[in-house]
This record gives structure tokens, C-alpha cells and sequence, in this order.
């Protein structure tokens, strides 16, 4: 039998990890990408991402993370790169309500994530630099951390590439996409893309390209992320000393702490303004920055002080209940839309890509939570798939 032919149009966590899989299982392939893997403007960019299990109650997530940390280790080895950094994960649960936290024990328990609850006095213990003002317990995951970003999306495509994939750094018009009538894809350069299947794995974009089948269902929220240097000689806040950690109270606050020669990093988890990824401002406010002062005087008070070395403004690409989107177009059954990581897809990653590349080549069909039909009724042509696809394989 012919090989399949695949385009897929994206070069991030969820696009690149596709196209990989979809190679290695025997697909002919082809990845563009408008400015390349983890550039500035993706969701993808930027240095490192958080890896955790703590998800709440009844979250696939968790079960995912678990399959993501055994395939990050994997290709680390094979690739002789090293992605992953189990600093640990400290889960910080205010006096009040904290659901979320208690919630999420049994799933990592199910999903053999190893971790721990600590009382205050115990993380006052090993961490006395973190000011517990309003914490009463926290959920560590000993054995989760944080990720490479830019760097890990490059050495995903250059395995693509040296694998026999072929890549190309141009961007898709959106030219009659919502149809399904089209028979190629049209490029910035002037060419024409043709294959038996597509994957749109194009992050904010995603609305763009398709705007009656997805419009605000993704929405590109504006999200600041500051950098401060800590005193001279003080490694209280590097990745040696202190875990990652997420404090979810009234606004949900995490960090990672300084690595690789960056500085400690600290962001407000909260939902910003709408934000166009192309022509956007990516300027912090200076409110932005006052905020996570405060913030950062409060919980870490040897920082009160502490130099700002950088800044930056990337962008969730938010759906409504904030699970993905893995669904076919509805009116184009060899057209598949990915997306909506909604600001924690890039652990999952390298799962999602095992999970498109099965979905595509068994004609299968997608968990309900990741379907479009969640959002509104959709008119779709009969599938011929038969196959039942889970998160977890």
C-alpha cells in the first residue's frame, strides 16, 4: 500500500510531536511552520514550561503526564539530550478552599506519579526562603519539574528532519479552509501543498484559519512572565534549592526557580486581555509589573528587592473548559484540528503526537472532552472510523 501523505501545519509541542509520530509510523510527511519551531511569537516558545501531575479530580491530564514523563525520558536518551528537570513540584493550598489539591491525590496516586502532602511546617522545613502567609498545606511531586521549551520543539523537528521528513519554514493562506472543497493548501512562497491528510496544529491561529468551525472557541490571551535576579552569591532560588511551585489562592501565581543562567522566574497565571500573536505588543505593563512585586515581595521576601534581568509577553490559546481540541473539521473528514492547550499543553505534547498520529492512521475518533461537538452542535460527515482512541495510549 502507498504510503499516507500528511501535511501538517504548525512546528510547536502539539504540531511538531505529530508530524514525528506520523513518520516514524510510516507516513510521508511534510511540516511548515510561518516562523519556525519555539519562535517568540508560538505558544511554544519562550525557555522552560512547568511538568506536573496535580490536575484536580476526574482530569485525563494526570493519566497524560504520567505517559508524557516515560516518552520525555525516552527520547532524551535516544537523542542524547537532556529536557526534563525533576526539581520537584510544590503545590501550595491556601487556608480555605482547596478542592483542587485534595482532589487531585487519588488521580496521581492512580496515575503512579509519586508525591507527598506537606503541612506548613514541614515546607517551612525544607524551604524556608518561601514566606507561607495563607498556606496551610501543599501536594509535592518529588519526581516532576520543569521542561525545556524552545530548545526541546528544535530538537523535535531536527529528529523529524534527519528521519527523512521534510520541513518548510512558510506560512498557509486562509484560502477557502472552512469549504472542504480545497484540494491543496496555499503558501506564502507562491506554492501549493497537496496531501491525503491534514493536521492543523497552528496554536492561536487556529480561529484564524478556521473561523466559523473554531473563532473564539481559541482565544490568544496576553500573558506577562518576568525574570529576577537574586542577591550575589544567594542560591536559595535556583533549581538546586528550591522546587517549582504554584500557589493557587484568590490568583494563581507559579514559578520556576532560576536555571541555566536565567533568573527566577514568576508569572500570574490569571487570564489576560485578548491578544493578536501576530501583531501583538509584547510589552509588560507596568501594573503587570507592580502586581508581581507585590506578590513577589509577599512570598519570597529576600526578593523584595531583587532586579528585574527580563521580561517577556507570551500567549495562552484558551478554550471555554480549557481541555484540547483533537477533533476532525466538520466538514472534511481527511482535515483534523489541534489545538487549545490553553496554557498547559507542552508537557503533553509528545502524547498528543502518539495519540494524532494513531487517531489518523486508524480512521479513529477522538475522547469526547477533546471533540468539538463539546462546544455547539456540529454538523459533520459520516466517519468511517471505528476505533475508539483514549488518552492514555
Amino acid at each position: 500500500m502507498a504510503k499516507p501523505q500528511v501535511a501538517v501545519v504548525g512546528a510547536g509541542a502539539f504540531g511538531g510531536w505529530t508530524a514525528l509520530n506520523l513518520l516514524n509510523r510510516g507516513a510521508t510527511v511534510t511540516l511548515i511552520d510561518a516562523w519556525g519551531p519555539g519562535n517568540p511569537r508560538a505558544s511554544s516558545g519562550g525557555e522552560t514550561r512547568v511538568i506536573r501531575g496535580t490536575y484536580g479530580a476526574d482530569s485525563p491530564y494526570t493519566e497524560m503526564t504520567a505517559r508524557a514523563f516515560r516518552l520525555w525520558e525516552e527520547h532524551e536518551k535516544k537523542w542524547k539530550q537532556r529536557f526534563l528537570f525533576r526539581t520537584g513540584v510544590l503545590w501550595m493550598a491556601s487556608t480555605g478552599e482547596d478542592s483542587f489539591e485534595r482532589g487531585s491525590i487519588d488521580m496521581l496516586r492512580a496515575a503512579k506519579i509519586p508525591y507527598e502532602s506537606l503541612f506548613a511546617s514541614d515546607i517551612k522545613k525544607r524551604w524556608p526562603q518561601i514566606n507561607l502567609e495563607g498556606v496551610h498545606w501543599a501536594v509535592y511531586e518529588p519526581k516532576s519539574g520543569y521542561l525545556l521549551a524552545r530548545s526541546s520543539c528544535h530538537a523535535v523537528v531536527d529528529a523529524f528532519v534527519a528521519s527523512g521528513g521534510k520541513y518548510k519554514n512558510v506560512a498557509v493562506l486562509p484560502d477557502r479552509l472552512e469549504t472542504g472543497t480545497w484540494k491543496a493548501l496555499r503558501l506564502s512562497d507562491g506554492s501549493k501543498l497537496s496531501a491525503d491528510h491534514y493536521v492543523f496544529a497552528c496554536g492561536p491561529w487556529l480561529g484564524k484559519l478556521f473561523p466559523q468551525t473554531i473563532g473564539s472557541l481559541v482565544r490568544s490571551t496576553k500573558q506577562e512572565m518576568f525574570f529576577f535576579g537574586s542577591p550575589p552569591g544567594d542560591t536559595r532560588f535556583d533549581d538546586q534549592h528550591l522546587p517549582v511551585w504554584g500557589d493557587h489562592r484568590d490568583r494563581f501565581h507559579y514559578g520556576i526557580p532560576a536555571n541555566h543562567g536565567r533568573g527566577f522566574k514568576l508569572a500570574d497565571d490569571t487570564r489576560g486581555p485578548s491578544f493578536d500573536p501576530t501583531t501583538g505588543d509584547r510589552t509588560v505593563t507596568t501594573a503587570g509589573l507592580k502586581a508581581i512585586r507585590d506578590y513577589l515581595a509577599m512570598r519570597f521576601p529576600a526578593l523584595k528587592d531583587a532586579p528585574l534581568l527580563e521580561s517577556r509577553v507570551c500567549q495562552y490559546e484558551q478554550t471555554p473548559d480549557e481541555h484540547f481540541i483533537v477533533d476532525h473539521h466538520p466538514r472534511a473528514e481527511n482535515v483534523w484540528v489541534l489545538g487549545g492547550g490553553s496554557g498547559h499543553g507542552f508537557k503533553h505534547g509528545p502524547v498528543i503526537g502518539e495519540m494524532m498520529a494513531d487517531l489518523l492512521l486508524s480512521d479513529g475518533v477522538s475522547e469526547p472532552y477533546f471533540r468539538l461537538e463539546r462546544f455547539r452542535k456540529v454538523k459533520r460527515r459520516p466517519t468511517t472510523g471505528k476505533h475508539k482512541q483514549t488518552a492514555k495510549n
